[in-house]
């Protein structure tokens, strides 16, 4: 018993400090509290939104001492106390450090301590010199008191050496097996088929409260993962910066600032609805083959559809920042597991929020999976609801709510939001398991997958059309846009290799009755892009879109047309003239549909933008 009291103390222990320094940072900061309007509640309850993080980074530090108390189940030694002991210490001394450096660059950086804050530590002159000097010697002051505090608390209190003992095999296997079964669950956040990530502790519109709820060692432990392969050196320096940057300025150039104005309202509300995992090859007209989605078939006859629609990730979380912030997708990482990169980002929800719009965020499950949450909280989003906080009554599969009560629940809010507003639902019946509430009705697939697949995509298609049925009875339907897209593509019964731009396309339709007669029931041919719809929506409401570089605006004739992707480690290009695929991780092409005569400007172009797109996320 032994060993599982000295682990149990030490878990205790390390919750503790990690709550009293979360506590010291607020005790620093009070004035912000008061300053923002930040309620105490507020903060109080970040100390439970904490938790659940906490106790993953208590079960990483635990790992170690873990593994040496196994071994002395079977062979106790001094040394091996002393390596425990002082492996403690030197985490305390490390952890102190970091909640502290915090303090000290919050009030400039406005984020948690990340990887590239790393870099200045080998010039301690620099520090001393660029702090002031009262600032300096107050956190020189609190390392060395929260030091010796927690080490003293740890030395007197939790510290419990092993004595010699009987070796008991039966005791140490089943030790082993359920101390590291028991680990591994409080490291991954539970068992829930989604790992805890930074956006667990996200809860508040207040991103003060949400950077303080963030547990700091795993912060930094995420960021530096993140990070380091590319500590040093952008890995898709192709060309010379100067020369990247001047084709990616022209790819960008707009001969005529000019707009194809389609919508008959000056300030409608904007719902976008987000399918999940929605394929191009779902859809009749796009080449899908017939009766997946009849629903969204009917829609198509009133709205605009775009035909050659691409994503430009392959993950969720990718396209949040794409359709958000106008940022395309990186290989290697998301910029949304970044808490320091995210809050340069431009908002396309806080733009609107300057121009009166209330906004809302609807998801059935999870957002804390790949950073969702604590992006869209960063981009604005003033009330969010996710699967926590749903009638724990309406019918859930197994990641959360079906889509049809997701809907529903969003259509009712809405009769009660003021106006004008911007809404948004993402769905998540298409995503796997695929366990939607209603009989198949597709068995034509290759495969079962498939066939869950496509039924899922039937019924959320039915429950589309059931939305849109129930909308049109809304007081605020008719001045009203919808946007309906999807967050990335998926496996389908045309097995698409996922470099292909065949698998990277997908539906967009604009829909509602504030469209002009003229644009009900056709179809925009360009090439476009999920990065595209900030600066789009934006002209279409004549506001200010300068801000959202890698953006284009749809429909004015003069944007240049092309698509990226970002595709094993490397890039997808898409033009009218053809497209390529190249691989950074082999170095080769893996597709190539461009004719000799202009083929190496095109690749040029393409690898240029992910040189010059990189380089910004590495300089954020």
């Amino acid at each position: 018993m032994k060993f599982i009291s000295a682990l149990l103390k030490q878990f205790f222990f390390w919750m503790f400090l990690f709550a009293t320094t979360r506590l010291i940072f607020y005790v620093y900061y009070w004035g912000i509290l008061n300053q923002d309007g930040i309620p105490i509640s507020e903060m109080l309850l970040s100390f439970w939104y904490a938790i659940p993080l906490d106790i993953s980074t208590a079960c990483y530090i635990l790992a170690f001492p873990f593994v040496l108390s196994v071994i002395q189940n079977f062979y106790v030694s001094k040394w091996l106390n002393r390596t425990s002991f002082y492996y403690n210490i030197i985490v305390i001394v490390i952890y102190v450090l970091i909640s502290t450096t915090e303090i000290g660059i919050y009030e400039e950086w406005k984020t948690k301590l990340q990887f590239k804050a790393l870099n200045y530590l080998s010039h301690p002159a620099e520090i001393y010199n660029s702090a002031e000097t009262s600032t300096f010697f107050i956190m020189l002051a609190l390392i060395i008191t929260e030091s010796i505090f927690f080490i003293w608390i740890y030395n007197r209190i939790i510290y419990q050496p092993i004595s010699s003992q009987k070796k008991k095999l039966v005791f140490g296997l089943f030790y082993l097996i359920i101390g590291s079964g028991l680990l591994f669950v409080g490291i991954r956040g539970g068992i829930s088929e989604i790992p805890i990530t930074q956006s667990k502790s996200y809860f508040s519109k207040h991103n003060f409260i949400n950077l303080t709820s963030v547990n700091s060692g795993y912060s930094l432990l995420i960021s530096t993962i993140e990070n380091y392969k590319f500590r040093n050196k952008n890995p898709f320096d192709f060309y010379s910066l100067s020369s990247a940057n001047a084709r990616v300025k022209r790819l960008h150039r707009v001969d005529k600032d000019t707009t194809i104005n389609i919508l008959s309202k000056e300030q409608p509300n904007i719902v976008i609805l987000i399918l999940e995992s929605w394929s191009a090859d779902l859809i009749e007209s796009l080449g899908g083959r017939a009766g997946i989605t009849p629903e969204f078939a009917k829609l198509e006859n009133e709205g605009l559809l775009f035909t050659n629609f691409y994503v430009s990730g392959n993950r969720s979380e990718q396209s949040m920042t794409s359709i958000f912030a106008g940022f395309p997708s990186t290989p290697i990482t998301a910029i949304s597991h970044n808490l320091d990169k995210i809050i340069y980002l431009p908002s396309f929800t806080k733009q609107m929020i300057n121009e009166g719009y209330s906004t809302s965020y609807y998801f059935g499950g999870e957002l804390m999976y790949g950073g969702i949450n604590s992006f869209i909280s960063v981009n604005g989003f003033e009330r969010i609801k996710e699967e926590k906080d749903f009638d724990a009554g309406l019918p859930r599969g197994k990641l959360g709510l079906h889509d049809e009560y997701l809907f529903n629940e969003q259509l009712k809010e809405l009769n009660s939001e003021s106006q004008p507003f911007l809404s948004v639902v993402f769905t998540l019946s298409t995503h796997s398991p695929y366990d939607q509430p209603m009989e198949d009705v597709i068995g034509w697939a290759d495969t079962k997958t498939q066939n869950n697949y496509l039924n899922s995509a039937y019924y959320t298609d039915k429950s589309l059309g059931n939305y849109f049925s129930e909308a049109k009875k809304m007081r605020w339907y008719k001045n009203t846009l919808f946007l309906i897209v999807a967050d990335h593509s998926h496996d389908t019964y045309n097995h698409w290799p996922v470099h292909k731009k065949e698998y990277r396309r997908v539906p967009m339709l604009l829909f509602g009755d504030v469209l002009k007669e003229e644009f009900r029931g056709t179809q925009m041919d360009r090439i476009s892009s999920q990065t595209d719809i900030p600066v789009t929506l934006l002209q279409q409401l004549g506001l200010n879109a300068l801000e959202f570089t890698w953006s284009r605006n749809l429909f004015n004739p003069t944007t240049p047309e092309f698509a990226f992707y970002e595709s094993d480690d490397g890039v997808g290009w898409i033009t009218p003239d053809g497209y390529f695929v190249y691989s950074n991780r082999t170095g080769d092409l893996m597709e190539i549909t461009l004719n000799n005569q202009i083929k190496d400007s095109v690749i040029m172009d393409g690898k240029s933008y992910l040189q010059v797109l990189f380089q910004q996320f590495m300089d954020y």
